[in-house]
């Protein structure tokens, strides 16, 4: 058995079971050995698109992946999708093909070039480690929670492995929850105990096993809010104590009921400029809680009170255990009377800007947000436009949301909704797009139709860079180079095998509830022409805190 052969095999009997990419001569074997022991291919059009994709499917599945790239510009292509996973500690393994003669048209520094953007490296340097190798990097990314790149030089190859390297392959373990201190436990107890309104911010950490019903628990005996990062949106759904999403995309009730807190803890949640409005969130005298797995995350974006190491769902079981009556807190039935009047975006009045020709971008959330099946797994992209449907379109849990804005790269949208879509195909996929993200990802709309999934593609169409024709414009600087004359995008998903509708009024949308209404035998596209007189609301925050 050649190593290209052994190192796919290794992967695959280590719990791969999915794999993206771009294949070319030098990952053209290994990725077929993946294939060959059960693991199933997922061609992209783009290494680019096939990164966001694993990204955004070992998200939603909570599995590793693996991305499968070609040496050099396969690697290259791929950068941006990398960053993104690296920067969301997704565990992913990047299995490239190296050359390692500096002569070589193909030649790059890949470690190098995986470090600049926050992923680790291994190397495959001889038959006898080759399946020890890509082991490891499973390992690694499983335990760590790193995205991995597996450098596999063209030279080591084609070279023969040993005998029964493979026969002690398994599966890594689960990643085991790091236990806080008894300390830490009592302390936090004790501040929950005093709270008299405690509100709990949950993000990425607490998507884990258990999580949220430890949450739910605690919250129950301690009175408190829930909300989340936009990361784990979805997490409190059906609670009627969920304010849904901190910080942006908050509604004013949410943002004021957070505000009002005294409490503030953040599990497994950054707290970061996004999530707390630049501390604009955090009211005066509130104490701050912040409870995570890594010790180095504590107080990185802002000064906390009490950090607490260790995993959110143990955490909250412990804290659970240690005595204290059952309170009110913040849960009172004015409060939440007003939760359910008032805390969904789509329930606050507001001035409809649409046109004959453009729809308001808010009508147009809240109209789909009612067409579509309520059992849906929605991929944002990054834009001006990515308010409305994070905001305006429910999810049934935190496996409903997808959110690759750690990078804040626009073009991932699309790729991301594939990935979901793929570990989630009980549910419709929505890809929320802008113009400019769309186009940029149009290469993937050819992979969306081949796979054969039922997606459905929003693009708030408004002809140029949102963002930075609303930050530039009201100073009087020229817009030309991020202004384009208008495209027909409808057109384009056609051409790519789609159905498609464009949008102006919300009368259009009849077309929407006659796909919804079945057979879905192909894709449908929205090309949704939206107003575009003023910049949306949280991109107005955002630039103001800067």
């Amino acid at each position: 058995m050649k190593v290209a052969e052994a190192v796919g095999r290794a992967l695959a009997a280590s719990g791969v079971d999915r794999v993206f990419g771009v294949v070319g001569s030098g990952n053209f074997h290994v990725t077929n050995a993946l294939v060959a022991a059960g693991a199933r291919f997922v061609a992209a059009r783009h290494e680019g698109g096939a990164a966001t994709m694993a990204d955004a499917y070992a998200r939603t599945s909570g599995t590793v992946a693996v991305l499968s790239v070609h040496q050099g510009p396969g690697l290259t292509n791929a950068v941006t999708g990398i960053a993104e996973a690296a920067k969301s500690r997704t565990p992913l393994v990047v299995l490239a093909a190296e050359v390692t003669e500096p002569r070589s048209n193909f030649y790059v520094d890949q470690d190098a070039l995986a470090r600049a953007v926050g992923a680790v490296t291994a190397r495959v340097t001889s038959a006898e480690d080759a399946v020890e190798v890509a082991c490891a990097a499973v390992r690694r990314a499983v335990h760590e929670r790193r995205t991995v790149l597996l450098n596999l030089p063209l030279h080591v190859q084609t070279l023969d492995v040993p005998d029964g390297a493979l026969a002690q392959v398994v599966p890594p373990s689960a990643r085991q929850p790091v236990e806080p201190s008894e300390a830490d436990v009592t302390a936090l107890a004790g501040l929950l105990g005093h709270a008299r309104r405690p509100v709990f911010v949950a993000g990425r950490g607490a998507r884990g096993p258990g999580a949220r019903d430890a949450l739910l628990d605690l919250a129950e005996r301690h009175g408190a809010l829930l909300a989340t990062s936009a990361v784990a949106r979805g997490l409190f759904h059906g609670s009627p104590w969920t304010l849904d999403v901190s910080g942006g995309f908050a509604s004013p009730l949410a943002a004021e009921l957070i505000r009002g807190a005294d409490l503030i803890v953040g599990w497994g949640c950054a707290l970061n400029m996004w999530t707390m409005r630049h501390g604009a969130l955090i009211g005066p005298g509130a104490t701050v809680v912040q409870v995570d797995d890594e010790t180095a995350a504590l107080g990185a974006h802002r000064e906390v009170w009490l950090g607490v190491t260790g995993d959110v769902a143990l955490t909250a079981r412990l804290a659970l255990d240690a005595r204290g009556d059952r309170r009110q807190g913040y849960r009172t039935a004015e409060v939440r009377e007003a939760i359910a009047a008032r805390v969904r975006l789509r329930d606050v009045p507001y001035e409809d800007t649409g046109t004959r020709e453009r729809i308001d971008p808010r009508t147009l959330s809240i109209a789909l947000d009612d067409l579509l099946p309520a059992e849906r797994v929605v991929g944002v992209d990054s834009g001006n436009f990515m308010g409305y449907p994070s905001a305006y379109l429910s999810v049934p849990d935190e496996h409903g949301f997808c959110f690759t804005q750690a990078f804040q790269s626009i073009g991932l949208g699309l790729a991301t909704t594939i990935g979901a879509a793929l570990a989630r195909p009980d549910r419709l996929p929505v890809a929320a797009l802008g113009d400019g993200g769309a186009l940029m990802g149009a290469a993937e709309l050819d992979t969306v139709r081949r796979l054969g999934l039922p997606m459905v593609v929003v693009v708030y169409n408004d002809d140029g860079y949102g963002a930075e024709v609303h930050h530039f414009g009201p100073d009087g600087h020229p817009l030309d180079t991020v202004t384009f004359p208008p495209t027909d995008i409808a057109a384009v998903a056609r051409g790519y095998g789609f159905e498609a509708v464009t949008v102006r009024v919300p009368g259009d949308l009849k077309a929407v509830a006659d796909w919804v209404a079945g057979p879905r035998s192909a894709p449908l596209l929205i090309d949704a022409k939206v107003v575009r007189d003023h910049g949306s609301w949280w991109l107005e925050e955002a630039f103001r805190g800067h």
